[in-house]
């Protein structure tokens, strides 16, 4: 046997001995355990304890990693287990036991509870499970109320999933980190879809960065689409003054000058949708680097395209407008919401701020124009941050109710009826018509909103539609040789007729 197993061992079984010598004087009146001091091996395995309760009983307070059972009980003698899996590394946990209205604690070893100090490409190749001691630079910040963010100490990066303190609770204001400061934390690796994480890490110490951004102009650190300046102060207790643009900025920004602690950027004017990037200005004392960031953004041109092209455009800042009918409502609250144009369909997560979707009163079938930026999530294409431009508001009616509106081409309704006669299959004149007999003309079944062109014919091919089936089109009331007509309608859905 190894000398250090030998040493763990040792400390388990005196841990036990101890415990059985000292703790009769911490027996509740109303409840008696074996021993209040619980060793499993670091294999793995269960512990049992014997219990002789006057009363009902519970056991709060476990880890994820240990298993007890029963957990509660009532008055009368029975046999408890603590059971854990195998670890590399030494754990321990207190838990209280209730019974009666009185508390006791019970602690529980498994093994002895050791930190491996490593860099992050240690750690990165090491197995999970196993608890390190890193030191590195805070890079990014990604949430602030659990503190999550990126450790990078220049052999690899690491995510930080939850910081703790030392009694294990979440408490990020108090270790005021900031992007540069050099962190030491310590807990258990995992992988988390392919990302290396230490997982509620408890924080150790701080080393508070040596460069800090101490003003910026203009202040909300965003250029106008002509271009201009961007200047930035630095508080900077370092060697030195070192600055990255990113590789995506190169091309549309550059250094204008630099005056001791003052730099000042130059960014030229932008042809194209909004764009930006984060510096990364440092400073060196000694073999160690400090670092801080700031981010910078340039108003662009908002382009105007169908869904297919943006669909068809990567996930980025640039901002599109599209014009679409909302086809269905996925959250009124926030306004998820589906849009189609002539040319395909795209996921709005949200149309503007909480409440915004109810207060403009949109609805399915109701055509409406949206900004944003195009974006992603799990792999599905989105439009995110979508803005309320305007829209038409599309009132559902009967053929009959269709049929004794005024004309109005700024009027649109909705009609749904049985597809009766295709007059023109090219562009989708249609006949449809309702169960009381009322017969209405649609001057165009067009595939969608926007269509112009050769983009207007062969719905009705396309969408495999046919006389029998339930038709619904979007236009407006107008007459055309005394007859009453959908113009230039335009296809919502259909449904066929087996």
């Amino acid at each position: 046997m190894k000398i250090k197993n030998i040493i763990a061992a040792l400390l388990a079984v005196l841990a036990i001995t101890v415990s059985c010598a000292v703790e009769e004087d911490h027996y509740l009146s109303q409840v008696k355990l074996s021993t209040t001091y619980v060793a499993i091996s670091m294999g793995g395995g269960s512990t049992p304890v014997t219990i002789d309760a006057t009363d009902s009983w519970s056991i709060t307070g476990m880890p994820s990693w240990l298993t007890v059972s029963p957990a509660s009980g009532s008055a009368g003698s029975g046999n408890i287990s603590f059971s854990a899996g195998s670890t590399l590394d030494g754990r321990t946990a207190e838990l209280v036991l209730t019974c009666g209205g009185k508390t006791q604690n019970i602690n529980v070893i498994q093994g002895l509870a050791t930190v491996s100090k490593a860099t992050c490409a240690e750690v990165i190749a090491g197995p999970e499970s196993k608890t390190y001691l890193v030191t590195g630079i805070c890079t990014r910040i990604a949430n602030t109320n659990y503190g999550n963010w990126y450790l990078d100490d220049g052999t690899g990066e690491i995510y930080i999933y939850g910081t703790v303190n030392a009694a294990g609770n979440y408490s990020w204001s108090s270790f005021n980190i900031e992007v540069g400061d050099e962190v030491t934390v310590q807990g258990p690796k995992t992988v988390y879809n392919g990302t290396v994480e230490l997982v509620d890490a408890t924080f150790i110490s701080i080393n508070k960065s040596l460069i800090k951004i101490a003003e910026i102009d203009p202040a909300d650190a965003v250029l106008p689409i002509e271009g201009g300046d961007f200047t930035v102060k630095l508080n900077n207790k370092g060697t030195g003054l070192y600055i990255d643009i990113p590789e995506n900025a190169k091309s549309w920004l550059s250094i204008a000058s630099i005056s001791g602690n003052t730099v000042k950027f130059h960014a030229a004017p932008n042809e194209g949708g909004d764009r930006g990037t984060t510096l990364v200005l440092k400073t060196k004392s000694g073999s160690k680097e400090y670092t801080c960031e700031q981010a910078l953004t340039q108003k662009g041109a908002i382009i105007q395209c169908s869904i297919a092209d943006f669909l068809s455009a990567a996930v980025g800042d640039t901002q599109y407008r599209l014009t679409g009918v909302i086809t269905s409502v996925a959250n009124t609250n926030y306004g998820n919401v589906y849009i189609r144009d002539w040319s395909g369909e795209t996921y709005v997560y949200g149309i503007g701020a909480k409440g915004d979707f109810t207060t403009l009163g949109l609805k399915v079938g109701d055509v409406v124009t949206l900004v944003g930026k195009r974006g992603a999530h799990n792999g599905n294409p989105q439009m995110t941050g979508g803005q309320h431009e305007s829209h038409i508001s599309v009132t559902e009616v009967t053929i009959a109710e269709f049929l004794s509106k005024p004309d109005d081409k700024n009027v649109y309704y909705m009609v749904t009826g049985t597809l009766d006669e295709i007059a023109n299959a090219t562009y989708g004149n249609v006949y449809i018509k309702d169960a009381e007999g009322n017969r209405l003309y649609s001057y165009g079944c067009y595939p969608g909103w926007g269509a112009t062109g050769d983009a207007r014919k062969n719905a009705i091919a396309n969408l495999d539609i046919h006389v029998g089936d339930q038709l619904t089109i979007i236009g407006a009331k107008t007459t055309h040789n005394d007859q009453p007509q959908i113009n230039n309608g335009v296809y919502f859905s259909h449904v066929p007729a087996n």
